[in-house]
């Protein structure tokens, strides 16, 4: 089934280079992975149980191919599984049953939401309103702010990647008309503020994905880890009291430096505001599809921030606290609202807000790559290997307690997702780091914590992410200011997410 990229005309331009360079890196995985897992396979680990070794080859296999993207992503977590269960790492039972997890039915509830949101155009309502302000106006820099302002925020509830194909429209739309409006007026745009309109769609859509435990799939995958292997539980609410801060003042910091860096070279562009108004009444009024979509995200919303609410006032030790949070976790709120779209009505007599049709064209993909490297996290610690990684590695650590693993953890995080994806970031490092931590003899979650928020930047290359890819191929992005925008970028997220982390440390334990 087409993707949304190919539904908008979205294809990633590739330099001839760039091409040889990933077909040689697709190809070298399938010579990498089987020696990698010949030489642990046959190897003499005296420290390791049979076990244990049989899951270091896997994993290494798996690695390999999700680096060098030899094989679908979500294929390689398969192919993963299912090696662990031929190799006697554990039997099938505990192999598959991280792919039930409840945070699988987060996935798939918050995924059939976002669905219906795009299918109703309600994305592009929230942005049009939203750029249609008065106090937006004519002006560029205005636009700006708040073209990348709703770009993080509508990536805080659906995936950065479809946010950035829907933005991506908008924002070539408005350079359009900027640049029609150059032609007929004289008036010169200068394009380096096309280069930081494309940016801001990219960088600000991962950005958002911080905000909330849904925005991006390392969130839910560090979750994950953090609940099975350390017995932590962080709320939805909990989780937005870290990541909107960590968003707000992220993405101020990338307006100010792209606006100061990439100006329009005007004030004001006469004629801006009323075409942003006639895309927004080419939308017409509210349909009652779009209508039922706002009530069921609504609903799921509540269901997600209520027992965090509870918990704000009456504390996370009291009765009534812990039997709603027993009762209404993240995955039963994000079911609940992805069913009320089969209940409420569409826009046609009869029909409903979704149909079972377009409801299974959400990304299984992301899903089973979330259970595959959730199964292969979990069996680390099972057999044994987890702790021993955590012990070599100790050793070889410059940084040692709990800010400087934290340190660590998110550089790792930060390198590694610029040259793989981020979701596979979160499944390689955030095991790794507990393992760490609990060999130090040191609390796992602050470190854990950043790995996971850590494993979602990664602005630098066309690679780095999907939103990354779109974005350039637009032409308007030179490679090398994206690097130079994109590690500036890194730098800043890294150092903000230390330092968040460290003065919330006493709210989260």
């Amino acid at each position: 089934m087409p993707s949304i990229e190919e539904n908008l005309g979205l294809k990633e331009v590739v330099t001839p280079k760039e091409a040889k360079f990933e077909k040689w890196r697709n190809r070298v995985g399938f010579v990498l992975a089987p020696l990698a897992f010949l030489l642990i396979y046959f190897a003499s680990f005296e420290s390791l149980k049979p076990e244990a070794q049989n899951l270091a080859a896997i994993i290494a296999v798996v690695i390999i191919f999700w680096i060098c993207e030899s094989l679908p992503m979500p294929v390689t977590a398969l192919i993963g599984a299912a090696l662990c269960v031929l190799f006697k790492v554990a039997d099938a039972k505990t192999v598959f049953a991280p792919f039930a997890d409840p945070l699988m039915f987060l996935f798939i509830g918050s995924f059939i939401i976002a669905r219906a949101i795009f299918l109703h155009d309600l994305d592009k309502r929230f942005a049009y309103g939203v750029l249609s302000l008065k106090w937006i106006g004519a002006r560029p820099s205005r636009i700006l702010f708040a073209f990348g302002a709703v770009t993080a925020f509508a990536s805080a509830w659906i995936s950065n990647t479809a946010t950035t194909a829907m933005m991506f429209a908008i924002g070539m739309s408005i350079l359009a008309f900027l640049f029609k409006h150059e032609e007929e007026t004289g008036i010169k745009i200068n394009r380096n503020y096309a280069t930081a309109m494309m940016l801001i769609t990219s960088f600000a859509a991962s950005i958002g994905g911080l905000m909330t435990p849904i925005g991006t799939p390392p969130n839910v995958i560090g979750l994950g880890f953090i609940r099975n292997l350390l017995g932590a539980e962080i709320s939805f609410f909990k989780w937005m009291m870290i990541g909107a801060p960590i968003v707000v003042v992220l993405y101020i910091f990338l307006y100010g430096y792209l606006n100061f860096l990439a100006p329009a070279g005007v004030k004001e562009i006469p004629g801006s505001t009323e075409m942003i108004r006639r895309e927004k009444a080419e939308l017409g009024k509210w349909t009652r599809g779009q209508k039922s979509t706002i009530i069921a995200f609504l609903t799921a919303v509540f269901l997600w921030v209520f027992s965090g609410l509870i918990a704000l006032f009456a504390g996370e030790t009291s009765a009534i606290y812990k039997a709603i949070n027993s009762r209404l976790p993240e995955a039963v709120g994000a079911v609940i609202g992805a069913c009320l779209l089969f209940l409420l009505p569409g826009n046609a007599k009869g029909e409903k807000a979704i149909t079972w049709g377009e409801a299974v064209k959400i990304d299984w993909g992301v899903i089973l790559l979330y259970g595959g490297g959730f199964a292969l996290g979990v069996l680390s610690f099972q057999t044994g290997l987890a702790e021993e990684i955590g012990k070599n590695l100790t050793s070889l650590l410059p940084l040692s307690g709990e800010f400087g693993l934290l340190i660590a953890s998110v550089l790792v995080a930060v390198l590694l997702s610029e040259t793989t994806s981020n979701t596979a970031s979160a499944n390689m490092v955030v095991p790794v780091v507990i393992a760490i931590s609990q060999t130090q003899g040191i609390n796992p979650l602050i470190p854990a914590l950043g790995a996971t928020f850590g494993a979602s930047l990664g602005f630098m290359l066309p690679v780095s992410t999907p939103c990354n890819a779109i974005v350039y191929g637009s032409g308007y992005i030179p490679l090398m200011k994206m690097v130079r925008y994109g590690i500036l970028l890194d730098i800043f997220g890294a150092i903000l997410i230390i330092a968040i982390l460290s003065l919330l440390t006493p709210f989260l334990r």
